[in-house]
């Protein structure tokens, strides 16, 4: 058996190449240069190390590998199409023109169906490794205030609204207000933002989008998150239950008590 992995930023292609080659698959990697984390070089079994714009490379590795299933895992900034040390080839021009917009959604599932026409099936993160999903309830020793408890339902349902319009996943209120919504900076830039605005006690909600395919960008927070909340003095994180994945969750949790964080899996719904 083999899987193939295409590893952006973050611990999570990671976690899930150790996982994988525990279960015995064989572990292939297109890893994308500048973004994926060296440890790849360790915990894959063949990797090839591959510039983001170039997909015509990207394809070719997995295909001569004989990959038929594949996961995207960690993040690829979007603002990365904005830079110009970024030089697409001509297959991946030809994706970006014929996109109706270049929201997160229309890039990644045209990404997905070029992949699919190669013969390489984007697989369900989750359904991988369902393990490393949110469990639902409040997760650590600290725990929500009521008023707390309204702005995690206030601002569940900002995030849910953004995630539909696909602009981004993550909200940051305070009294039930919003302090900051994510856009292109990503989570963490967002809660620095919207925190400096709380001077302190902001509830940071992170959730799937309404439409969210669980094999494209999956919400993930990690070690990041908990230093940008504790950077402005934040109090609650909730991220949506069943449907995140929190990277190294024990030690997550234990280092969320120690900044007095409330850690919750929530999952609410959008009448909330």
């Amino acid at each position: 058996m083999q899987i193939g992995i295409i590893a952006g930023t973050g611990e999570l292609p990671v976690i899930i190449a150790k996982d994988a080659q525990e279960r015995g698959y064989s572990v292939v990697t297109v890893a994308l240069e500048g973004l994926a984390s060296e440890a790849m070089n360790q915990v894959s079994n063949h990797i090839s190390w591959v510039n983001v714009g170039k997909l015509g490379e990207l394809i070719e590795t997995l295909t001569k590998a004989k990959v038929t299933q594949a996961i995207m895992a960690g993040k690829v900034p979007k603002a990365l199409i904005y830079k110009s040390k970024i030089i697409p080839d001509f297959r991946a021009v030809k994706i970006l023109f014929s996109l109706k917009d270049k929201s997160d959604d229309s890039i990644l599932n045209a990404l997905k169906a070029e992949l699919e026409k190669e013969g390489v099936n984007i697989i369900d993160t989750a359904s991988f490794s369902p393990d490393l999903l949110t469990p639902e309830g409040t997760l650590t020793k600290n725990k929500p205030t009521d008023d707390e408890w309204k702005d995690i339902k206030f601002g569940w349902r900002i995030a849910r609204e953004i995630g539909r319009l696909d602009i981004g996943q993550t909200v940051v209120v305070k009294g039930q207000a919003v302090m900051a919504i994510e856009a292109i900076e990503g989570t963490d830039e967002a809660i620095l933002r919207g925190g400096k605005w709380c001077e302190e006690g902001a509830v940071v909600i992170k959730v799937s989008k309404p439409q969210q395919s669980m094999k494209l960008d999956v919400p993930v927070v990690g070690a990041d998150t908990l230093r940008s909340i504790g950077a402005v003095k934040g109090r609650v994180l909730a991220v949506e239950a069943g449907r995140s994945i929190i990277i190294n969750r024990a030690g997550f949790i234990k280092e969320a008590e120690e900044k007095g964080i409330a850690v919750v899996g929530y999952k609410g719904n959008d009448a909330d």
